[in-house]
């Protein structure tokens, strides 16, 4: 595009890049400009030095992390959890945006709507700490509830086998009903006279659904697992960091938390950075990789 063309289109809407400026200032100021420290994992940090010093060491963090004793459990650990949440995790809120949706009564349904959007205001921290007073084997309901069932004393948050089930339900519980608005969104964009006509020929719920509900969510499905497979690696830090302990280590160890431990609590911020950046990349190759596949099959796409 020719400057004078960007000049002029500048000048015709000047008043909505007014509007705009603050929101891309930000996104500059906090999203661009610290990425000048991605350099890190390529340098020797040195404190004396700044973001600029250090000896160039090239490719050594990476290889480093590479070699590591640690690395396949933490990778199989991330991608078990992150694999888990989306399989589980992915399709809950377009189920219940379906419920939802079949709900004709306006009353009921906005108590609906408000009830499962509840949860997802809830801190991480909080959540946590309901996870243990709820799931405490001596003292917690649902420990009360397996004691009385004849289950045992089954500790859910110390256990290897329970902490990834675990961490999934009360993700999709916290997190299901707001992720089902961008769903129910879509929905509403329906033209109320295909539902009229479904009803007239016959049309039982389930077809409705099957013949109407879910080809409109199509696109709003795709794009939205497309965007979700570029954070394959990022299964998030607090809550699994919160959920953490001696017990449950083998499997809750992901690299959010190794990063953490690497370049907050033992200072290794070279380190730390690389596997930061090696994440990302990972992260990169996925979205594009399920993007190609998505534009070939069914055409529709992010870019």
């Amino acid at each position: 595009m020719r400057s004078g063309t960007i000049f002029s289109t500048f000048k015709r809407d000047y008043q909505l890049w007014i509007m705009v400026f603050p929101a891309i200032a930000v996104i500059f100021i906090f999203n661009y400009i610290p990425m000048y420290g991605v350099q890190l994992a390529f340098r020797d940090y040195d404190f004396s030095k700044g973001l600029t010093g250090g000896e160039w060491q090239g490719l050594f963090y990476f290889k480093q992390f590479i070699d590591s004793y640690l690395f396949t459990d933490l990778m199989k650990n991330t991608f078990i959890i992150s694999l888990t949440t989306i399989v589980v995790g992915f399709p809950a809120p377009i189920i219940l945006a379906l419920i939802l949706n079949q709900i004709r009564t306006k009353k009921m349904k906005q108590l609906m709507q408000t009830t499962v959007y509840l949860p997802h205001f809830i801190s991480i921290i909080v959540m946590v700490g309901m996870l243990n007073v709820l799931l405490s084997p001596e003292t917690g309901i649902v420990g009360l509830m397996m004691k009385s069932l004849g289950l045992g004393h089954i500790n859910l948050l110390a256990s290897t086998s329970t902490f990834i089930p675990t961490y999934v339900i009360s993700d999709i519980w916290q997190h299901c009903g707001w992720n089902s608005i961008i769903y129910l969104a879509a929905l509403s964009t329906v033209d109320p006279q295909l539902y009229d006509s479904a009803k007239m020929d016959g049309a039982s719920r389930w077809q409705t659904i099957r013949y109407i509900d879910l080809p409109a969510l199509v696109p709003t499905i795709v794009i939205l697992f497309i965007l979700s497979m570029g954070n394959i690696l990022g299964t998030g830090f607090e809550k699994i960091f919160l959920m953490q302990n001696s017990l449950n280590l083998p499997v809750s160890e992901v690299i959010a938390t190794y990063v953490y431990k690497m370049g907050i609590v033992s200072n290794q911020f070279s380190y730390a950075s690389a596997i930061g950046l090696f994440n990302t990349l990972v992260n990169f190759i996925f979205l594009f990789a399920m993007n190609a596949i998505s534009k070939r099959v069914s055409n529709t796409s992010l870019f």
